[in-house]
């Protein structure tokens, strides 16, 4: 069986200082684990309070870059909706150097509506979404990809790009893309043809499992080798010592404990190790860890020093 590697999720947009992401991305890269990463969002969810308001994901990972040194660094995901291509291109492959090739840009179609009319971005429907999202992956990879010297340019029916000189080129060639979700024809299509990897976040395993087939037939269909794109699972962590320990951490984030044990990487050390291990076994080899109380970073240790060692 395949070793898993885990990265950290936060989601700022629910309460965060740009000091509060910090503290956590640099004891992520101390405990060994393989990743930070961030949502892009503008607008809180639920009942959080939201202060002290949303910090931008690439503007916060270019800080990142600089005061990290190992972990990975990357965004599940950045909307197609927040950005031109063209600029995206230009601000990843900048974040890429000043890490020394550590990013990776997850990209969707973005859904939620209410943080687009809060702060004036269109949001058109998901047809025209799901179509310029595939705009974007082509003209992102098409820019990074270009030879120095020569130009690129795109003719699509949301974005023109002529004569572009592709620039500046990633140090990665390129940066890994993720892509995830549940469609059922036109995400698994996008993962085969442009992902390195493909999640599949807060779900059941039969969902996940069912996801990762339909990616591995899409791949098939154009010839690419389905072991070619990792497959990850994004999971609440809550994990204790003991189940006092768990409850407390499940009522500090407002989750119901008995949901939690049902639907994440939750419990004891030993309960939080067998869920991860089952959905190993539907093939996810990385684990995406949504950390929601950032400032529990005891949390961390307890995972990365007692339930982590038994999955690799």
């Amino acid at each position: 069986m395949d070793d898993v590697d885990f990265r950290i999720f936060t989601e700022p947009q629910q309460g965060a200082s740009y000091d509060d992401l910090l503290a956590v991305a640099q004891r992520t890269e101390r405990l060994g684990f393989d990743g930070f990463f961030r949502s892009d969002h503008y607008l809180k969810m639920g009942d959080a309070t939201g202060l002290p308001g949303p910090t931008d994901a690439w503007l916060t990972l270019a800080a990142l870059a600089r005061d990290t040194s190992r972990v990975r660094l990357g965004t599940l995901v950045t909307s197609a909706t927040f950005r031109l291509p063209g600029p995206l291109a230009i601000s990843v492959a900048q974040v890429d150097h000043m890490s020394g090739g550590r990013v990776e840009l997850g990209l969707g179609a973005g859904w939620f509506d209410a943080e687009h009319l809060a702060y004036g971005i269109p949001f058109p429907s998901v047809g025209e979404r799901f179509d310029r999202l595939e705009e974007q992956l082509a003209i992102i990879t098409g820019i990074w990809t270009t030879p120095t010297g020569k130009t690129f340019s795109f003719d699509g029916d949301h974005y023109r790009l002529s004569n572009s000189p592709g620039l500046p080129k990633p140090v990665q060639s390129p940066p890994p893309i993720i892509i995830g979700g549940q469609g059922k024809t036109r995400t698994p299509a996008l993962a085969a043809r442009f992902a390195t990897e493909f999640n599949v976040a807060f779900q059941p395993r039969d969902v996940v499992k069912r996801q990762y087939g339909r990616v591995d037939r899409a791949c098939l269909e154009i010839d690419r080798d389905p072991a070619s794109i990792t497959r990850s699972v994004g999971l609440v962590l809550c994990c204790g010592r003991d189940d006092n320990e768990f409850r407390r951490r499940a009522a500090a984030i407002g989750r119901d404990a008995d949901e939690l044990r049902a639907n994440g990487a939750a419990g004891t050390v030993s309960e939080t190790v067998a869920a991860i291990a089952k959905y190993r076994d539907t093939g996810a080899t990385r684990v995406y860890l949504q950390v929601l109380d950032l400032a529990d970073l005891d949390h961390l240790d307890l995972f990365a020093e007692e339930a982590a060692p038994q999955l690799r």
